[in-house]
């Protein structure tokens, strides 16, 4: 097990992990955008650089995040960007570049299930291979395009480096409400659709495991067991918190797609802490 790790990205979800990495044993240096977060991170025992990607690197001493053996990359594509792909390969081949120049052996990269195109049917992480899209093809956001590309960077054009890929469903728990994602719209369209979430306290554990059990070269689908429909999600999960609900055309029968987690558990051999969404509502916080 790597004793080292840097995490480029200590937000919402990276700082809760380094947080429990540090209590693991390791040593964690994290990155963040904003001065007055770094004491924030040395309270966690953390090692805290200042770093940005616009698009490249730049920072009070970004290097210090490639001094460990192992990289978590926490780096979303800029949704706002004009170009989001050109933008988001252009980050990532900086810090490709920088890991390969620094003592960096292995990146476990923060992906997304939002590679997957708008379909019906359940899809597996052999489904659409890191770069290659045209495999199963469908609309994807431009945020799903950049990140399938980059992955692509990665897994293919990096040799230097081992890779693993986390897929990630869409993220809640903590301060993150999944009833605001629709709250008060209306005749929202794909009812039926199954809804792809991981709660964080998943995330951080998927993390960890694939960190503690040193497993390189895979690709892994990270979102909980069920999936209920969006029809009788997210009404309930606006009530919980007091939001308006959302109303949905319930004539539309089109459905989404569904993601297979059965690679990351039989792997891993994880337990989901919270493998049912539905079944948080009631903690959810606002």
């Amino acid at each position: 097990m790597a004793s080292s790790i840097s995490i480029l990205g200590c937000g919402w979800l990276g700082r809760p992990l380094g947080q429990h990495l540090v209590q693991a044993g390791m040593s964690v240096c994290g990155s963040t955008t904003t001065p007055e977060k770094l004491d924030h991170l040395r309270e966690d025992g953390i090692d805290p650089v200042l770093l940005t990607l616009d698009p490249d690197l730049s920072g009070s001493d970004p290097g210090a995040l490639f001094a460990s053996e192992v990289l978590v990359l926490n780096v979303p594509p800029s949704r706002g960007a004009d170009d989001v792909k050109k933008r988001h390969r252009r980050q990532i081949e900086a810090v490709r570049d920088a890991a390969v120049d620094g003592a960096v052996e292995w990146v476990v990269f923060a992906s997304s299930t939002g590679v997957y195109p708008s379909v019906e049917q359940t899809v597996t992480e052999d489904d659409v291979p890191p770069g290659e899209p045209n495999a199963l093809p469908g609309s994807r956001r431009s945020t799903g395009e950049a990140l399938v590309a980059v992955e692509g960077l990665l897994v293919n054009e990096t040799p230097e480096l081992d890779v693993t890929i986390v897929r990630l469903g869409g993220l809640y728990g903590g301060d993150r409400n999944p009833g605001r994602f629709l709250a008060g719209r209306t005749d929202v369209s794909k009812p039926g659709s199954p809804v792809n979430l991981i709660h964080r306290d998943d995330a951080v554990g998927v993390f960890s495991a694939i960190i503690e059990q040193d497993v390189r070269g895979e690709v892994f689908n990270a979102c909980a067991d069920e999936h209920p429909e969006r029809h009788v999600f997210y009404p309930k999960a606006a009530e919980a918190t007091g939001l308006e609900p959302p109303t949905f055309d319930m004539s539309d029968d089109t459905t989404g797609k569904r993601v297979n987690n059965r690679r990351l558990k039989e792997t891993l051999g994880y337990q989901f802490r919270h493998p049912d969404p539905l079944a948080d509502l009631e903690q959810l916080g606002g």
